[in-house]
């Protein structure tokens, strides 16, 4: 009878001090991914929040002083009734406030005076900034505006998703203004004849009134712009809410 060989067993081997920084030092790098990417979405979440809070208090603001001295209708007896334009704000200052279907059934943001990144871009109470040097809401020419895509509240992180036909409105204390969604197109950073009064046509005469919207593209990224041309279609008085954003202006039945 032959007895069965046992297998010699392996050394065991001791874990070196090397071995246990590196395992301590990988395990720390993949908690501090965590921790970041965790940081971002929370900080994301939490600063959107404020902002649509923002823009909501704004524009109530604006529609109760409306109701209480309602401004009289345009005059209508003519083929052609320009809409009211304000006059220049003052750098950082909140006049607008803009919403968007499409980006969601609450998304709403103030817009102020500038596009300073930490004062407007960033800020828990903006998150759009107009362009100082072009034309304001229902104005000849192009207002533009700007809006991180991706951090400091992902304001137009889904600018891309707008449809032909899409209705962008614009509440200032003077009204409501509706834009409709014309176009894309994808630029150098560099490309700012963008934001002329007749896009790209430095020479040209405006003669539409437009609403131009710049973002970075991709998400998360910055190594071109995304913009979406929008074109004026109608202005309607502070206390006339559009239908289509009762609901989220706070005045749905």
């Amino acid at each position: 009878m032959t007895t069965p060989r046992r297998r010699a067993a392996r050394p065991h081997r001791r874990p070196t001090v090397l071995g246990v920084i590196g395992e301590l030092l990988v395990t720390a790098g993949v908690l501090v991914l965590l921790f970041l990417g965790w940081q971002v979405w929370w900080n994301n979440l939490v600063l959107a929040g404020q902002q649509t809070n923002a823009a909501a208090q704004q524009s109530q603001k604006w529609i109760d002083d409306a109701l209480k001295a309602p401004k009289p209708a345009p005059d209508t007896s003519t083929a052609q009734v320009d809409p009211p334009v304000m006059a220049k704000p003052a750098p950082y200052q909140p006049f607008a406030v803009m919403y968007v279907p499409r980006l969601g059934a609450d998304w709403k943001r103030t817009i102020r005076q500038t596009v300073d990144v930490e004062r407007v871009l960033n800020s828990y109470t903006a998150g759009v900034g107009h362009y100082i040097d072009t034309q304001l809401p229902g104005q000849v020419g192009n207002f533009a505006v700007a809006g991180h895509d991706s951090g400091w509240g992902n304001t137009f992180i889904d600018l891309s998703k707008l449809h032909i036909g899409d209705r962008i409105y614009v509440q200032t204390a003077d009204g409501w203004y509706t834009y409709v969604f014309r176009n894309f197109e994808y630029v150098q950073p560099s490309a700012v004849q963008v934001l002329l009064p007749v896009p790209r046509q430095p020479q040209a005469t405006p003669t539409e009134r437009l609403m131009t919207i710049t973002t970075c593209n991709p998400p998360f990224h910055a190594g071109e712009r995304l913009i979406a041309y929008n074109v004026f279609q109608s202005y309607a008085p502070p206390q006339d809410v559009p239908s289509e954003i009762a609901a989220a202006v706070g005045q749905g039945g």
